[in-house]
Order: C-alpha cells, then sequence, then structure tokens
C-alpha cells in the first residue's frame, strides 16, 4: 500500500468513527467529509480535495457506502459531477469557496445550462445571447433537457457572448442564481409521468461580471471540462461485480419458476451478465489510467456501453416479467427532487431511453471515440472558420 492509500484509508476510518453515519445527519456528514478533503480527493487541499490522484475516491467512496454513509452524486449529481469539477478548474478563488462545500454538503442543488431547441449536439452552435452592461451581463434565450433545474439554486450557463466570433470562440460561462425572478423554469413530462427536465428561459436576466467561469470567450473550453466530467460521472461508476442495474436483471431471473428458465432466456441473461462485468472492469482500468486534471475522451466509451447496457437489461427484464411487465401503475406527472432513478422496475426500463440521449447522444460519443481516440477522419465542418452570424440557421 503507497503512502497516498494509507493516508487516505486513514482519513476515512477517521471520518467514519467521529461521524458515524447512523446518527449523523447527511449535511453534518458531507460537510466534515468535505473539510477532510475527502470530496473530490484530486482537488486542491482547501476545496474538498487533497491533491491527489483521482483513482483513490473510490476508496472514500467504497468505505462510505459500506458503512450507510451518504453520497452527494446521488441526491446532487449535476453539481457533484460535472458543476463542482467545473468550478474548481474556472472559477475564482472566491466563487470556489462561495459555492464548492455548499454544492457537497447539498445545500445548494445544482443544474447545467447548456442544450437549446436549435443546437442539442451542435452545443457550440448555441444562440442564446449575453450582453455586456457595465458589470452585468444581460442574458436572454432558451435552454432545455435541463435536468432538475426545478430545485436548483445555481446553475452553470454557457451563453454566446461574441456573435462575429465562429462559434466555438464566442461562447462563455456564468454560474446563474436559478431563483431569480427573470428566470422561468417549465417542466418537460417524460413518458415516465416524471418530470426532472425541464426548459428553462432567461428574459433580461443580469448576471454579475464576478460570476463569470473564467474569461470572456473562455465557454467553450470550460464546457469541455463539464462534458468531459458529465460523460465520466454517468458512465464511469464502479459498482461492486454483480451489483447495480444487473443484480436487478439477476433478481428477476431467480424469481422466474423453472418451467420459464429455458436456454435461450438463460444465454441472455448470462450475456449481459458479462458485458456489466467487462463494462466494470474497463472502468477500472480507466480509473487506474486516469492522471490529475480532467477525464479524456476516453469517458465516451463509458458512457457509450453504460446506455447501451442500461438500455438492453431492462428491456431483458421486462421480456422475463412477461404481462406483468406491462403493469405500470399511475403516469400522473411529478416534479422529482432527484434524477435517474426509479421506483419500479417498469418506471426503470422506460426511463433507460433517456440513457442514450442525456449526457451526449450515443452518436456523438461515436464520433468522439472516432476521431479523438482511434484517429479517424472527422466529419466535414463548412462552419469551421465562418463568424457565427454568418453560419445559416433555421
Amino acid at each position: 500500500m503507497s503512502s497516498d492509500e494509507a493516508r487516505v484509508n486513514d482519513l476515512v476510518e477517521h471520518l467514519l468513527e467521529s461521524h458515524p453515519p447512523a446518527t449523523t445527519s447527511a449535511k453534518d456528514f458531507l460537510g466534515a467529509q468535505y473539510d477532510l478533503g475527502l470530496a473530490w480527493i484530486h482537488f486542491d487541499e482547501g476545496y474538498g480535495g487533497l491533491g491527489l490522484n483521482p483513482k483513490l475516491q473510490q476508496i472514500v467512496n467504497e468505505g462510505v457506502r459500506d458503512a450507510g454513509g451518504p453520497f452527494c452524486g446521488a441526491r446532487n449529481p449535476i453539481g457533484y459531477g460535472m458543476c463542482g469539477p467545473t468550478v474548481h478548474v474556472w472559477g475564482s478563488e472566491e466563487q470556489k469557496q462561495k459555492y464548492l462545500r455548499p454544492l457537497f454538503t447539498c445545500e445548494d442543488i445544482w443544474c447545467q445550462l447548456f442544450s437549446e431547441p436549435g443546437s442539442g449536439s451542435d452545443f457550440a452552435g448555441l444562440s442564446s445571447r449575453g450582453v455586456k452592461d457595465g458589470d452585468e451581463w444581460i442574458v436572454n434565450g432558451q435552454k432545455v433537457w435541463t435536468t432538475l433545474a426545478h430545485v436548483s439554486k445555481w446553475g452553470l450557463l454557457v451563453v454566446r457572448t461574441d456573435p462575429e466570433a465562429v462559434k466555438h470562440a464566442g461562447l462563455t460561462a456564468f454560474v446563474v442564481d436559478m431563483e431569480d425572478p427573470t428566470v422561468e423554469t417549465r417542466p418537460l413530462r417524460q413518458m415516465t409521468g416524471e418530470a426532472e427536465f425541464n426548459e428553462v428561459y432567461f428574459t433580461d436576466t443580469r448576471i454579475p461580471d464576478a460570476e463569470m467561469l473564467g474569461k470572456p470567450g473562455d465557454g467553450w473550453r470550460a464546457s469541455l471540462t463539464t462534458l468531459m466530467n458529465e460523460r465520466t460521472s454517468i458512465g464511469g461508476a464502479i459498482p461492486a461485480q454483480g451489483s447495480g442495474t444487473i443484480a436487478d436483471l439477476m433478481a428477476v431471473w431467480s424469481e422466474l419458476p423453472d418451467e420459464r428458465k429455458d436456454a435461450a432466456s438463460r444465454d441472455r441473461v448470462m450475456e449481459l451478465w458479462i458485458r456489466a462485468e467487462v463494462h466494470r472492469l474497463t472502468n477500472i482500468r480507466a480509473s487506474q489510467n486516469r492522471r490529475m486534471g480532467d477525464p479524456g475522451p476516453e469517458g465516451s466509451i463509458g458512457k457509450m456501453e453504460s446506455a447501451n447496457l442500461n438500455k438492453a437489461v431492462y428491456e431483458a427484464m421486462i421480456d422475463l416479467m412477461g404481462a406483468e411487465g406491462m403493469l405500470y401503475g399511475e403516469y400522473a406527472m411529478t416534479r422529482p427532487e432527484t434524477a435517474m432513478g426509479g421506483s419500479s422496475r417498469q418506471q426503470r426500463f422506460l426511463r433507460s431511453r433517456a440513457n442514450s440521449i442525456e449526457g451526449g447522444t450515443t452518436e456523438v460519443m461515436l464520433n468522439i471515440l472516432g476521431e479523438r481516440v482511434l484517429g479517424l477522419p472527422g466529419d466535414v465542418r463548412v462552419d469551421r472558420d465562418v463568424p457565427w452570424s454568418e453560419v445559416p440557421r433555421n
């Protein structure tokens, strides 16, 4: 065991002894975890980290999980997996001091405001505008598919601040107050009946200059930090062998009467178990290979396979359940306070259809892997050197 591993193990032991999960509130436990540098272990000291290799985070996560402790990523998934790392890299000292700890304790829920009706996969083509006005920026525009916007205190927003620059160069990132009265959040009802996604409208929303992440024009590079962490957050989990989604399928299989456990179904279940294990081992390898800094484009492998695997597992599960799989229950619209969950197997099956869209579509992941990992020729791009204002749009 290395000295860094020993140090992390000692700190985890101290955390669990001084703040027993069974008798400590989630807020206090997560606050103590942050103060010990065990929130994001690769962050700088004083900001929830220890400046160590990110692979050591697994020691923390497993220790806290096994002791029944809370996990920030379950309650505040967009904040923990995406916005926190972006604030750490691009935020000022004042922003990091202000935002990171309450984000990790889940006192402040976060959302990310990237996709727009006319620029989903082509994120750099977004048209929401930010115009400088003294020490503030006036923002107008619409965002869509914004997870948990309805319960968020803060949002990570990217808007166009220079329409005469090429589309990637004219973007700027901000932290925006989601409780500002000029910010309107409307629910997007999913086929599960839930509305964890939202449309968000900005009408003359004023954002202080001090809430900019980086400098004007840094929005594309800041967004890459968010997106690469997003893909690792969504598809890079390392569960215990046989746990998670595949455990749900195995439970359905074990409940089947013997006469329904035919050879074809058994083969299908085993194939999916093997895929789940290969995915888990691939994520372990990626975690071990990751150095300091942002995840690389390889994170798209885990994200893509996670989406494909989840859909395949839940399709098999519903098939095995037979007629019971059609009994959904209640489709009344609700606005959940957490994301990517499901109270029943039928609901999780329906929710899994979003996996190949959220966090970057499977088609986008294939392009990233082809171009940035395998070195294949890129798509033809006719707008690379054209000012955004001159690019034809619908």
